[in-house]
């Protein structure tokens, strides 16, 4: 039985969800492949050392690019955020305790962070009730 994916979105926190900042593309790629369960889809050399991996067909990449991974990260959307706290704890991975945060437009979604070894922080979050797919990420962004 397959079961619905969890990660339904991703967006930048700062400039591109596809070139997040590390300084080496094979940790970051084994991190992220054995914690977040994700798969390595791409790889480039130029213009600068580049990985991008993928789970439940969302892709997030990670670049030799020079800027600070601790100034950095990406908003990602899921479906059972429970389910994935509880898969991360399995894998190793410490998250923060989960909260409610409210958008701007009075929309609400339960959310918790992770800060990854490497220094980027992820915002994990799920909408709370029926948002529509147009419900994305909070005015942290």
């Amino acid at each position: 039985m397959v079961s619905d994916p969890l990660f339904k979105a991703a967006f930048p926190l700062q400039d591109d969800v596809l070139a997040l900042p590390v300084t080496d593309v094979d940790t970051a790629s084994a991190w992220y492949c054995e914690h977040f369960a994700m798969i390595e889809v791409e790889r480039y050399d130029e213009p600068a050392p580049t990985v991008i991996l993928e789970r439940d067909g969302i892709r997030v990449g990670f670049a030799v690019n020079g800027a600070d991974p601790s100034q950095d990260g990406a908003a990602i959307r899921v479906g059972g955020l429970d389910a994935l706290r509880a898969e991360l704890a399995s894998r190793g991975v410490h998250a923060g305790d989960p909260r409610v945060d409210e958008n701007d437009d009075g929309s609400k979604q339960t959310v918790f962070f992770v800060v990854a070894p490497d220094g980027l922080c992820y915002y994990f979050h799920e909408p709370i009730g029926d948002q529509g797919p147009c419900a994305t990420h909070s005015s942290r962004q």
